[in-house]
């Protein structure tokens, strides 16, 4: 029989037959921490009961690690389907946003009463207790049809009308069936850190941090974000486009063009819908702070509202944070002796604040401009003084932290939080990560902009999130509003950038396995032509040949 080498963490190189088991070489990994949720080989995420073809490395990945984390909560979610569809099996039960540490899950067909969820609970517990395998199967095209139509799962099969792949993976637990999107855990077992808690009309189902995977945190809500993302939920009910199949559905010139209109027009619907709120408090408002995590669109925000407030007769003035930098000499090092760039003390606050006053007592200013050549601070030249109909705009990633503007009164601030809420699922149980939108904004920026790979983005990524954590995510409930800068069908118009960079990243580069996962990702959306799209979008501030000047 052909044998197979295959190279564990500690060097130790062995002969396994072809095709064997991962579950069957797991011994090689010796004593673990924490249980398995999947195995890298050579760089690209497997389940456990995935056959081995090739020589290879093979690396654990287990719950406490971002990979392993991420296959966590998606088997939660594949378990609570499976015990809704036992408990009620006339009821679709859909998976939503993230919130305080879980997604919110509701029944399509009215509210979950505190019975059901309760009854829901113990039946995730029974699962967990039994130890049930969660295994892939491949199953043939007609077959994986024929099942998800006899089991009501309409978005599935509106999905696999892209598809015209002889047979279909999926997953499998106690006689249920899902689409494969990413391996989840080898099964039930080892999901025994969960919550539900009720939630408005349905529920959270919540995870455990990473850090602490066998913990449940204190719950912390996000009033405001549940509100934004619930009403941009029932826009995209409203308009028949909740799952990425409807979308590809309406992926003809006609169609997809008149979409993109109405979700634009909606966008900037919001857009003046906030200036409106700032009009309305315009007797104390003075500034307006616009924040929100990596690529969530602040910039295109900030111009968009600015031009709104002109229509309202206001005169809107951008002053960037930027130029308000300490001396290089004096930015603080971070825990790798890096200069701290993002921290707030690598901000003149006391500088930036002195000048916020004087504007708003009369007097007039001279700005800094930060030269990030010298890394020295300059005067610009450019002097301002504040008229009668005179709002600042600041967009910078600490602006909803009160630290940043102290001496400010808060009645004098308006506080805007954004970010790209998606709201658009997979299907019923699979949904779009918020964050998978906004890392592929970056990604396709990064290389039209900055000439950067995504390899190069890719690798940057997780300490972009550990800034989001610290300085942005603590903050949000403190905006006075949001706006969800998701657009619906943004990520089919995505994909025909990114795709091409991520077929750049090679096994070898320990990005592959998300890269991987992103390029199984995008293969689920139809690709959308960049021409229709118009040049005053959110959007084009990713892909380029935008109205606006950044």
């Amino acid at each position: 029989m052909h044998q197979i080498s295959i190279r564990f963490p500690s060097g130790v190189v062995e002969a396994y037959p072809f095709g064997t088991k991962i579950s069957a070489i797991t011994g090689g990994f010796g004593s673990l921490r924490h249980p398995l949720a999947a195995v890298l080989v050579n760089n690209e995420l497997q389940p456990l009961d995935a056959s081995i073809l090739t020589n290879c490395s093979v690396e654990p990945v287990l719950v406490d690690s971002p990979q392993g984390a991420f296959a966590y909560r998606r088997s939660l979610c594949f378990m609570a389907a499976i015990a809704a569809r036992e408990l009620f099996p006339e009821r679709d039960l859909v998976v939503g946003q993230a919130i305080g540490y879980g997604f919110y899950h509701y029944f399509e067909d009215g509210p979950a009463s505190s019975d059901d969820i309760a009854a829901l609970e113990t039946n995730m517990r029974n699962l967990v207790a039994r130890d049930i395998p969660i295994a892939m199967e491949w199953r043939s095209y007609e077959d994986a049809i024929a099942y998800f139509r006899d089991h009501g799962q309409e978005d599935t099969l509106l999905l696999l009308e892209l598809t015209n792949d002889s047979r279909i993976a999926l997953n499998e637990c106690a006689g249920f069936r899902d689409l494969y999107i990413t391996p989840l855990v080898p099964s039930t077992g080892v999901l025994e850190t969960f919550e539900l808690r009720p939630y408005d009309t349905g529920f959270l189902l919540r995870y455990p941090r990473k850090e602490h995977p066998d913990q449940i945190q204190e719950f912390k809500d996000d009033p405001l974000l549940y509100k934004i993302t619930n009403d941009t939920r029932k826009r995209s009910g409203i308009l028949g486009v909740a799952s990425v199949g409807a979308l590809n559905r309406l992926n003809s010139p006609k169609r997809i063009k008149d979409f993109i209109n109405v979700s634009e027009t909606l966008n900037n619907k919001r857009v003046a819908e906030i200036a409106d709120q700032i009009a309305a408090r315009s007797d104390k408002v003075k500034v307006v702070l616009i924040a929100g995590p990596s690529s969530s669109g602040k910039t295109t925000t900030s111009k968009k509202l600015s031009i709104q407030m002109r229509v309202l007769g206001f005169e809107p003035l951008v002053i960037g944070l930027d130029d308000y930098f300490v001396s290089r000499s004096k930015t603080p090092i971070d825990k790798d002796g890096q200069l701290d760039f993002e921290c707030l003390e690598a901000l003149d606050i006391e500088y930036l604040n002195e000048q916020l006053l004087q504007l708003f007592n009369g007097e007039e200013v001279e700005l800094p401009s930060f030269d990030f050549k010298s890394g020295e601070r300059k005067a610009s030249g450019k002097r301002l003084r504040l008229g009668d109909r005179t709002i600042l705009v600041m967009e910078g990633i600490h602006g909803l932290n009160e630290r940043l503007t102290p001496r400010i009164a808060r009645d004098q601030k308006f506080k805007i939080y954004v970010s790209a809420l998606t709201q658009i699922n997979l299907d019923e149980h699979n949904r779009v990560s918020t964050t998978d939108n906004r890392l592929l904004r970056r990604m396709v920026r990064d290389n039209q902009f900055r000439g950067r790979s995504a390899l190069e983005t890719l690798k940057m990524w997780p300490s972009v999130q550990r800034g989001e954590r610290m300085h942005i995510f603590p903050f949000q409930n403190e905006a006075d509003t949001a706006l969800n800068s998701a657009l619906d069908y943004e990520l089919g118009v995505l994909k025909v950038y990114a795709e091409p960079l991520l077929r750049t990243v090679k096994p070898m580069d320990p990005e592959y396995c998300e890269a991987k996962r992103l390029l199984n990702f995008l293969a689920f959306f139809a690709p959308i032509s960049a021409q229709f799209v118009p040049q005053d979008s959110l959007l084009r501030e990713f892909i380029g040949e935008s109205s606006f000047k950044y």
